[in-house]
């Protein structure tokens, strides 16, 4: 009886999480279609997914980030 009680709640599971990986693709495949409008507007892809790096940070981290980036373009001479 117990072997059948955990398998179904693995079934269970395994089927959840196969819905919400479905859920997934289908957001992916809306946010690949929001950065081509916006290529198509003209603005760059590459930098928006930046910016939304950015945005996803604390402000610390963000301003740890830059200081870092500075100071390796000031070594390599890319100022």
């Amino acid at each position: 009886m117990t072997d059948n009680v955990s398998a179904e709640q693995l079934r269970l599971f395994i089927e959840r999480i196969e819905r919400l990986e479905e859920e997934k693709r289908g957001i992916a495949d809306d946010i690949k279609d929001v950065y081509g409008e916006a290529k198509s507007t003209g603005f760059d892809s590459k930098t928006m997914r930046k910016i939304v790096g950015l945005r996803k940070m604390e402000k610390h981290h963000r301003d740890e980030a830059d200081a870092l980036l500075e100071t390796y373009r000031n070594a390599l001479g890319l100022v």
